[in-house]
């Protein structure tokens, strides 16, 4: 196996780690799902309401690396560059992406806790290698 495919195959496996939380009995049984009494209420188009025209809301990992679209991140990943890569071709800084991911992160793992559905040394072991793990995944290190 490729260094490449020995990264992405555990960047897979960290974010199911986190992300087990959130589809377990306890997390699933509190989604509501809202529907809306006006139909134009299911415009997939955010806008910025401070502003006269509307202007779509980007994601903020788009913005950090400075895409417009989940495609041009798979397209990018697929022909072999890093998020780092992606962000440097766009003169976009590449600390500002791990910034992003380790504070979404990081969030994810408090709520985690704060749910009970990790432990306070699983919480802690997370948090300790949290910077560094995003960083390689970010910059493809091996």
């Amino acid at each position: 196996m490729r260094p490449k495919h020995i990264l992405i195959a555990g960047t897979v496996a960290f974010a199911i780690t986190i992300g087990a939380g959130f589809w377990n009995d306890e997390s699933t049984v509190e989604v509501q799902i809202m529907i809306p009494d006006n139909p134009a209420a299911f415009d997939k188009t955010k806008t910025v309401a401070t502003q006269t025209a509307a202007v779509p809301v980007q994601d903020e990992l788009h913005q950090a690396l400075g895409v417009t679209s989940d495609e041009e991140i798979y397209d990018a990943l697929y022909n072999g560059q890093s998020l780092a890569e992606v962000a440097a071709s766009r003169s976009r800084d590449v600390r500002d992406v791990i910034a992003l991911q380790t504070s979404q992160l990081s969030a994810q793992l408090d709520d985690r806790l704060a749910g009970g559905s990790l432990s306070r040394e699983a919480y802690e072991a997370h948090k300790a290698e949290l910077v560094e793990v995003i960083t390689r995944s970010v910059t493809n290190a091996t």
